[in-house]
């Protein structure tokens, strides 16, 4: 274990048993005084970057920190202040044990199911969602002519742009059905024109579409696969960004050795520019897991209504119905709150733990 002695700090003199400080110390001292000069020469010659972060730290200290203070709400008790739930008597964890144990069917089964559902899509869009730009960006990098490398990236990077009102609205034209005129999703219509309608396939999305006057993207069986399929299209393009932008990086003349030694173009993604993107990726995929159990609560929303715009009835239920939709449901805020803050707290913990497990195995940490 390590101990800190007097001598490190202080020499002792033998004649007069007088201590005064030590060498090392001194040089430690004269170390940290050089440190702070050159942070301080760093503000005065940098002063206008640190200038324009002032609006952003504005921001960040007025509309994310300060209103944690009302996160004390849910160790309150919801009921002995109804219009103000952070000056209520305190709770302690009782809120907590509410949801996850004691709640019954309205909040204990209900959140559990939600979360379940919350991790499934979570696990999914990780497991799918963060290779599929790393390839996008590698295939990028074998274009060679930039004017249709450049027409190709645009084409990917478009969905981002788009409000996801406009992305829920394509996939509910495509898989589902408008209950005001009873016109089925074009994928449907395209399998039974393909397949038949006496087909098992034609049969499958002709029964689907039209069961409840709901559609494919409202069933249980194959929500998930289309909410994957369009959050994949909408972010994949965007993310590759980035690795786009480490492969560019790689020097040339790495590539000359790997041909000079026979490698293939498969063989050069492999040995060449995997490893040299390697430390992106480890960064972004920390990054990416913190942010795991965010699902987005908007494209759930909107994929529970129909094409005319009506309620849909939520075949969908087991599948779709997430934290943050059950959050948006409870009357009692407290609870919704202790729901949320259980997605943040595991956020949390991923994300230190997802850092650890990285130092250790790769030498690339967030910090």
């Amino acid at each position: 274990m390590f101990k800190l002695k007097c001598d490190d700090f202080l020499t002792k003199d033998e004649e007069t048993g007088a201590y005064t400080m030590s060498p090392d110390q001194q040089v430690r001292d004269e170390v940290e005084k050089t440190r702070w000069k050159e942070i301080a020469f760093k503000l005065v010659t940098d002063w206008r970057l640190y200038l324009m972060l002032v609006p952003m730290l504005f921001v960040y200290f007025f509309w994310r920190y300060l209103p944690m203070t009302e996160l004390t709400a849910v160790f309150k008790d919801y009921y002995s202040n109804t219009a103000d739930p952070a000056s209520g008597a305190w709770y302690g964890l009782e809120n907590f044990i509410t949801v996850y144990f004691t709640g019954g069917q309205q909040y204990t089964t209900e959140f559990w199911m939600s979360f379940r559902n919350t991790f499934i899509l979570a696990f999914y869009g990780l497991l799918f969602g963060f290779p599929f730009p790393i390839i996008l960006a590698l295939f990028f990098n074998e274009i060679r002519s930039n004017v249709v490398r450049s027409i190709v990236q645009v084409c990917v990077y478009l969905p981002k742009f788009m409000s996801i009102v406009v992305i829920s609205t394509l996939a509910i034209t495509l898989f589902g059905t408008n209950s005001s005129t009873g016109a089925q999703g074009v994928v449907a219509q395209l399998l039974t024109a393909i397949c038949g309608e006496n087909s098992s396939l034609g049969q499958i999305a002709g029964n689907i579409d039209a069961a409840n006057g709901s559609g494919l993207v409202y069933s249980t069986r194959y929500f998930r696969a289309i909410y994957i399929v369009t959050d994949l299209w909408e972010h994949a393009g965007y993310d590759s960004i980035v690795f786009f932008a480490a492969i560019i990086a790689v020097s040339p003349t790495s590539y000359e050795a790997a041909q000079i030694d026979g490698a293939g173009k498969m063989q050069q993604m492999r040995y060449v520019v995997i490893p040299s993107i390697l430390s992106t990726v480890v960064i972004m995929l920390i990054m990416k897991i913190g942010s795991l159990l965010n699902v987005s609560y908007e494209k759930i929303f909107l994929f529970s209504t129909t094409g005319g715009g009506e309620a849909a009835p939520m075949g969908n239920y087991e599948t779709a119905y997430v934290v943050s939709v059950w959050a948006n449901a409870q009357s009692n805020s407290v609870y919704a709150m202790a729901g949320e803050m259980t997605n943040n707290l595991l956020g949390m913990i991923l994300v230190i733990g997802a850092n650890i497990v990285s130092r250790k195995a790769t030498d690339v940490s967030l910090y």
